[in-house]
């Protein structure tokens, strides 16, 4: 499988200032015995009872905002005890795993998506007389790596020189500028989407103290490469605040930091606003390094006849999900659930035109009617899904046995936050984390074996409400509050881990 290094996370990399590091992006049936009523405390039950309500115990909490919440068995889908759970929450990233569902039934676990590299002309001599086109096919993890096979398999083809133009093609999928226009302009995890991405489509912008004020690059960096790019720039600003601007000048994404908060010098992804152009730059470049000078990319809207000269395939889609719920990648859930809507027929408008089609899937596939979505990863907050809801998709989902194996285990900790290891309650879940928003679904294994799938949903929407945009990667409280959830979250799991199951 991948690698963390592999997979750029989601909440992006941090940048090593005194300010604005990393954000809360995304953010975590075989017994009846206890038998619950709809305000959560226990009629009856067998060994193991819990001993206060669970509407007690939420409360008790102390947790501001509402917190619902569901648990159910999963051989019989009977749920053991439930509060607020047709009350609709926003799921954060808890979303990618109804994005999972939505595309293994759309694709099935082998599909790949494929970017090409095309000829609009005959090859003569090693002479294409014509364009030579960069084709994306919305694969989430292209990366300058594959650019630079794709450059490779161009020379190897015998091509030394491209007659017409290059063209860069991303009509795949529709153009988004930033997955939240709400978010800060910066923050990694709201890059721009469309039919072709690069490196996660965001740029790594660092910096170092120089002998007159600082040194900056911006470039389309791996393991293996470190290309320049143009497309992206960087200009230093004499200021404190605000850490960075942005602006769209001339098709080139302008960026300024603040002079007061770089230091001696450190490194930043930033988010890419036009993802044809980074990969069509990155591309040029490698082609050079093979001899091969193309002339400065155009878009096109359209795709000529043309030749396959060259192709580069994502991996399995099984795969590619997996990673994603496990570094819960925003761009990837956009991109794969985008591409869902297409291939089911209906080329969708935007993101929230995408997701409106995948709440009307889960709603004639799974029977349910509490699920409303504005995007495929849940950075949006508009975005609501109720316990109930949920937790029936779950039931439905483990038994035909493609979601278990896709989550991530999910540790069980201590009251100081430390992991406890061989604990007897076994967790594989979905977590979700925006500011003031907490949420987790998925499935435990209880100490006597019994699985069972459970919903929690915890939000104070009214504190996220008066959040500026600013101050959207760190506000204040938001730490401490979605750390209380995250305690909150732990002990559910713990009452019906030790109080359900044979």
């Amino acid at each position: 499988m991948f690698s963390r290094r592999f997979f750029l996370s989601s909440a992006a990399a941090a940048l090593v200032v005194p300010v604005a590091s990393g954000a809360l992006a995304n953010a975590p049936t075989t017994s009846l015995r206890p038998q619950a009523r709809a305000g959560g405390a226990l009629l009856q039950g067998g060994t193991g009872e819990p001993s206060v309500s669970l509407k007690t115990l939420l409360t008790r909490s102390g947790l501001s905002g509402q917190v619902v919440c569901a648990v159910a068995e999963v051989d019989s889908g009977k749920v053991l005890e439930a509060e607020g759970s047709q009350e609709g929450q926003p799921p954060a990233s808890v979303a990618k795993a109804l994005t999972a569902l939505y595309a293994l039934e759309t694709f099935g676990a082998q599909h790949r998506f494929t970017t090409r590299l095309l000829a609009a002309g005959p090859v003569l001599g090693g002479v294409l007389k014509g364009d030579l086109i960069l084709a994306g096919g919305g694969d989430p993890m292209l990366n300058t790596d594959h650019l630079a096979q794709l450059a490779r398999a161009l020379k190897n083809a015998g091509i030394r020189e491209v007659r017409g133009g290059f063209k860069v093609w991303d009509g795949a999928l529709p153009q988004v500028r930033s997955i939240d226009g709400d978010q800060p302009d910066h923050v990694g995890y709201s890059p721009a989407v469309s039919g072709i991405a690069l490196n996660f489509n965001r740029v790594h912008f660092e910096w170092k103290r120089a002998s007159k004020g600082w040194s900056v690059t911006m470039d389309a960096r791996t393991e293996k490469y470190r290309p320049e790019v143009s497309m992206a720039r960087m200009k230093v600003a004499n200021r404190a605040l605000p850490v960075y601007t942005y602006a769209d000048r001339g098709g080139v994404d302008s960026w300024t930091v603040a002079s007061q908060a770089l230091g001696k010098g450190g490194a930043r992804w930033l988010p890419v606003r036009r993802p044809a152009d980074y990969a069509a730059d990155v591309f040029r470049t490698m082609a050079r390094a093979h001899g091969v000078k193309l002339k400065a990319a155009k878009s096109v809207q359209n795709l000529p006849q043309a030749t396959l000269l060259a192709q580069h395939h994502s991996p399995p889609l099984d795969q590619m999900l997996k990673g994603m719920l496990k570094y819960s990648n925003n761009l990837m859930a956009e991109m794969i659930g985008m591409s869902a809507t297409a291939k089911r027929g209906k080329r969708p408008r935007d993101l929230k035109d995408s997701a409106n089609e995948m709440s009307r899937w889960v709603k004639a596939r799974y029977g349910v009617s509490g699920i409303r979505m504005v995007d495929h990863s849940g950075l949006g907050d508009a975005s609501r899904v109720t316990p109930s809801a949920l937790l029936k998709v779950l039931v439905a989902a483990y038994k035909g046995g493609r979601l278990k194996p896709l989550l991530k285990e999910f540790p069980m900790r201590d009251s100081n936050g430390r992991v406890i290891k061989n604990h007897p309650i076994k967790v594989a879940a979905k977590t979700g984390t925006l500011n003031f928003v907490s949420g987790l679904g998925g499935f435990l294994t209880t100490p006597g074996g019994t699985v069972l799938a459970f919903a929690i949903f915890a939000a104070d929407t009214q504190a996220r409400a008066r959040i500026s945009r600013a101050e959207r990667e760190r506000p204040k409280g938001a730490r401490r509050w979605n750390k209380q959830a995250k305690r909150l979250q732990q002990q559910l799991i713990e009452r019906w881990g030790q109080s359900y199951g044979s």
